[in-house]
């Protein structure tokens, strides 16, 4: 009753976890762990090989390097927190911990939103004007795609941020989630929060249906240039330049029509924290390996440093120092 009372008078907040009252805690770390490892390292070596092969410097990989640095920081902000609290009895956050995963966790969903609906139009280039593309697809314009993807998934998390945290919470402390994720920290509010929930509705659904149209609209366009290809050769290598991101899409989009369009007679605590968990921890670690192993040009770009490092070691090995 003590410890309750205290609780109550912080401004901490208690996150749950993803399982209330987990039997195998040390098992959920470990796979979750695994994850976050093998995420973080996918997206690293992206990054790295995007950056030293020459081959990758095109719009598309550059594009797809921003989305690898937003992946990494995406599952930074929640999962090293989530681990902590798995092997920790006290599974607080503070206020400002809180306000700023809502923050940042705003920003790079919104960022991604913005930059996969880009990343459509760059394929839409690449496939339907492939004589203009360097024209079009030029530096300037692949850092103003993603100067727009970074302000507009800020502008989410400026406007969303302030109002969430203003709310007076009182009572219960506990947030049933494994982050502060803004739909299960407003219901923890001592006010009516309906209003500004559906505004955030309406908002989120506007984020959501921006990209789309750029999608829907890159694709269709896409889809009726395949059409009317003479060459098996010309559609089979359009296919595969669109593919992965297709996958990519679907799987991220998938989650967050879930999350932010679904009515809420369709959630429960339990749903909503599973579909979180997919797109906050397994979709940050699918990314990187849907491109690498669906692109001839990532893997080529990856056999070569490996044959670099290979090489340099044995040159060392047969340079040791003191014999002729």
């Amino acid at each position: 009753m003590e410890m309750e009372t205290i609780y109550q008078n912080s401004t901490d907040f208690i996150l749950l976890g993803l399982i209330t009252h987990p039997a195998f805690p040390g098992l959920i770390f470990a796979v979750v762990f695994s994850i976050f490892v093998v995420a973080v390292t996918a997206n690293l070596i992206m990054i790295m090989l995007i950056r030293v092969d020459s081959s990758l410097h095109t719009p598309m990989y550059f594009l797809l390097s921003q989305l690898s640095i937003m992946d990494t920081v995406y599952i930074c902000i929640t999962v090293p927190k989530m681990l902590q609290d798995l092997l920790s009895t006290e599974k607080t956050i503070s206020f400002l911990g809180c306000a700023l995963q809502i923050f940042l966790y705003l920003t790079l969903i919104g960022g991604e939103f913005f930059l996969l609906g880009l990343m459509a139009y760059d394929r839409f280039v690449a496939v339907c004007n492939p004589l203009r593309y360097p024209i079009i697809m030029s530096q300037r314009v692949c850092l103003l795609m993603v100067l727009v993807s970074w302000a507009g998934g800020s502008l989410d998390g400026f406007m969303l941020t302030p109002v969430t945290m203003s709310f007076p919470y009182c009572g219960s402390r506990e947030i049933n989630h494994f982050f502060c994720e803004i739909p299960a920290v407003l219901k923890l509010s001592c006010t009516d929060t309906s209003l500004y929930e559906t505004l955030m509705y309406a908002c989120c659904v506007l984020m959501l249906l921006i990209p789309i149209s750029f999608i829907s609209v890159s694709y269709t366009r896409i889809l009726i240039t395949v059409y009317h290809m003479s060459s098996a050769e010309g559609r089979r290598k359009a296919f595969t330049t669109c593919s992965s991101h297709i996958i990519v899409v679907s799987i991220f989009y998938g989650a967050a029509f879930y999350t932010n369009v679904l009515p809420h007679s369709y959630h429960t605590p339990e749903k909503d924290k599973v579909v979180s968990a997919f797109y906050t921890i397994l979709t940050p670690m699918l990314n990187p390996l849907i491109y690498s192993l669906r692109n001839r040009d990532v893997a080529a770009a990856l056999r070569k440093v490996l044959r670099k490092h290979t090489f340099s070691q044995r040159l060392q090995v047969g340079h040791v120092p003191g014999k002729s």
